[in-house]
């Protein structure tokens, strides 16, 4: 297909089963029951297709979510699902919302990615779509036999191999090669069959992948990197990008800063979609929202406020320090230096003490308030080249996804902003993003 070349907003929902907020799940309104209930996932997913809704998003971590057992216990992030396997699910009872997941490149093997995604693809209709990360926790290393996470520099070299490894499986099978013809006997032609051969620094894969070529060509690639490596790596090889913004001329800054890097690399900036976070909370009144916010920050237990800075900044022990004074010294980490350094300086800046940063992170880029300023904020933010879209977290589920789908979408889509109806049966049709050709087979002779 031909890309579109009018912007048009797009929405992603980030589910993270009974909420987004480290303390959503002990809201009187939440349902922690449906962390691992499919038909509340199910009844969810219906709600946001009902929103026209882009992409449902399932964000993973192969570990629970600290080892610090006080205040893990503390939270609904002990469990979840394995994020494909309940996407496979969901595809049985959607027909149009776009189904991404996050796979780690550190911790996982392209030929196994590539298989999944493309299964995911086939078994949706064309809705398949991948997160790369290369994992942020420490904790997953000691799942997988290592003494220590990799370094920064060195999962991103890591990371660059394994995605064009997993491009050239996905392109193991031309278009149209698999034909089935029961006359001749030929289940597929034998001259749209490729195998990669490849031998690189981290990986020696000899393919093809023993399924045909997904439905998009590729699933849609998701990317989330946003230090100086992390950008880099997003404009050669992400189509949506999800960041952390919390004001306009920053974030207006990072959109033209992508747009640019993906412009060097020979790519069309209009196929790199920028997707700032967003956490709304919608209210009758600007005073009911923050109320509400409120009321949740209430119910973050001082062990977990102390645990959702340091895993934020990274490899400190806040256990002795007072939850309700100054941040101490911070050493340097191995986790995600952007995030790090953009939780620091709004520590310094605004003097935030522990707790007001817990709180602040647990809010994430939380808007509180009417319908109508909500839609303002996200109208204002995409008009003016900050956002090609947003990833919203609900801060707990399923109200305030209903809320926002019952109150605020009605509003952008008579603003012109969002369709009324999906225009495409694939998420890249419904991205506006062109289906990749199965043309780039340089794997295949400098990887011999």
């Amino acid at each position: 297909m031909t890309a579109t070349t009018e912007r048009r907003l797009a929405l992603g929902a980030l589910v993270h089963g009974s909420g987004g907020h480290i303390a959503g799940w002990r809201h009187p309104g939440a349902r922690p029951d449906g962390q691992l209930d499919f038909a509340f996932h199910a009844d969810l997913a219906r709600t946001l297709e009902r929103g026209r809704f882009d992409v449902l998003f399932v964000a993973d971590v192969v570990a629970v979510r600290g080892h610090q057992l006080d205040s893990l216990s503390r939270t609904g992030r002990a469990e979840q699902f394995e994020p494909l396997t309940l996407l496979a699910a969901l595809s049985l009872v959607t027909e149009h919302i776009g189904l991404a997941a996050t796979a780690a490149t550190t911790y996982n093997h392209p030929f196994h990615i590539a298989r999944k995604f493309a299964s995911l693809d086939h078994l949706s209709g064309g809705r398949a779509g991948w997160n790369v990360v290369t994992s942020v926790a420490p904790l997953e290393a000691a799942n997988f036999g290592y003494d220590r996470h990799l370094a920064h520099e060195l999962r991103y070299r890591r990371a660059d191999e394994f995605v064009q490894v997993v491009k050239a499986l996905w392109d193991s099978f031309d278009d149209e090669a698999v034909v089935r013809d029961k006359a001749t006997g030929r289940y597929y032609d034998p001259a749209g069959l490729h195998t990669p051969h490849h031998r690189g620094e981290y990986f020696a894969v000899r393919g093809p992948l023993n399924i045909s070529r997904p439905p998009q060509g590729h699933p849609v690639v998701f990317q989330a990197g946003s230090s100086e490596t992390g950008r880099e790596f997003a404009a050669r090889h992400g189509e949506v990008l999800f960041t952390t913004q919390h004001e306009l001329g920053a974030a207006q800054a990072f959109y033209a800063g992508i747009k640019a890097r993906a412009a060097a690399h020979g790519r069309d900036p209009a196929h790199v979609l920028v997707w700032p976070g967003l956490t709304p909370l919608v209210a009758p009144t600007e005073t009911e929202a923050r109320r509400r916010l409120a009321e949740l920050e209430g119910l973050i237990h001082d062990d977990v406020a102390r645990r959702l800075v340091q895993d934020g900044i990274g490899d400190l022990d806040l256990t002795d320090h007072p939850v309700d004074g100054p941040l101490p010294d911070i050493p340097e980490t191995n986790r995600s230096t952007s995030r790090r350094d953009l939780l620091l300086k709004l520590a310094h800046d605004e003097k935030l003490t522990i707790r007001q940063l817990a709180h602040r992170l647990a809010a994430g880029s939380a808007v509180a308030g009417t319908p109508e300023q909500i839609a303002d904020h996200i109208e204002a933010w995409f008009r003016s080249y900050a956002a090609d879209g947003f990833h919203i977290s609900f801060p707990y589920l399923p109200g305030p996804a209903e809320d926002f789908v019952d109150q605020v979408v009605p509003l952008l889509q008579e603003r012109g902003l969002l369709r009324t109806e999906y225009e495409g049966g694939t998420l890249r049709e419904n991205l506006g993003l062109p289906r990749p050709a199965a043309r780039d087979r340089h794997l295949q002779e400098t990887g011999r």
